[in-house]
């Protein structure tokens, strides 16, 4: 099995919808921190999982310095952010989202 890991960083904003007060609630940004993994038992006509470059763009070609709820169709937490970036990229199998220092949230395919 070959698995190749993209590290990216965007900017962008977003505000929640929660059924609890929170100041997350308010628009806010972060400087995020996604790692997305992708796996293949085979490797492609060009020798690769997957284009490090092409995972890069796909995910900041819609999300880098946006305004996530105008651009995702969903309430725009870390955990929603991983399970669409991971159905968006080829062979992907898992992505971990990170918001700020320490908070993390990871979505692995079964």
């Amino acid at each position: 099995m070959y698995i190749v890991t993209k590290r990216i960083e965007i900017s962008a904003c977003h505000h929640l919808e929660l059924d609890y007060p929170s100041k997350c609630t308010n628009v806010h940004g972060h400087n995020w921190i996604i790692t997305v993994h992708c796996q293949s038992r085979e490797l492609n006509s060009n020798g690769m999982v997957e284009d490090f470059t092409a995972i890069k763009e796909m995910v900041t070609a819609r999300l880098d310095h946006a305004d996530l709820n105008e651009a995702l169709p969903f309430n725009p937490t870390a955990e929603n952010i991983a399970c669409w970036i991971c159905e968006l990229v080829p062979s992907c199998f898992r992505v971990d989202v990170q918001e700020s220092e320490g908070n993390v949230a990871s979505y692995i395919k079964d």
